[in-house]
């Protein structure tokens, strides 16, 4: 079972995932996309981090999540994926094909076994300004398309704003 929260920055979208991720028993992967490349992100790191319970083994996956989560999906019971935003900014700060990795990212999430619960942090980018710069839209309009895709494969989507959570999708 997938569920997929998404929210804008500081709206609270990790900590509802860690907390709906942890009612559930089993051992727990936390999948950190996260590059502490500066103080102020290191710092936003070293919360989050500090916010899980040693039940949590974190993987620290920048670029191939794809290829983590096929390797961890039948160990774990409870994955937690946090966050797309940033795993789709070093994808292309790092000149991947953001197109091709997401399509592995989707086939990847496709064959989770049922036994297992998936839980997926994602911006929403879509809703202010337009860039004003190529590379920003670039990253606006691959961000939409990837959390349009995400959505579509998920059986729940919460969408997290001021702290509060709205389910926008329910499992048919």
């Amino acid at each position: 079972m997938i569920t997929f929260i998404i929210g804008g920055a500081r709206g609270g979208k990790s900590r509802f995932a860690l907390e709906k991720a942890a009612l559930y028993s089993g051992k727990k992967a936390y999948i950190a996309t996260a590059q502490a490349l500066d103080d102020e992100m290191k710092e936003r790191i070293d919360k989050h981090k500090k916010e899980r319970t040693e039940e949590w083994m974190t993987f620290e996956e920048p670029l191939n999540i794809s290829a983590l989560i096929k390797d961890i999906q039948d160990k774990y019971n409870v994955i937690l994926l946090d966050c797309l935003t940033l795993w789709l900014s070093n994808l292309m700060l790092n000149n991947f094909d953001a197109n091709k990795e997401i399509e592995g990212l989707i086939n990847a999430l496709r064959f989770t076994p049922n036994a297992s619960r998936t839980f997926i942090v994602s911006n929403e980018v879509g809703m202010g300004i337009v860039p004003d710069n190529e590379l920003s839209r670039r990253f606006r309009d691959l961000s939409g398309c990837l959390n349009q895709k995400v959505a579509g494969i998920a059986d729940e989507v919460y969408l997290v704003t001021a702290g509060i959570p709205i389910k926008i999708k329910t499992h048919e």
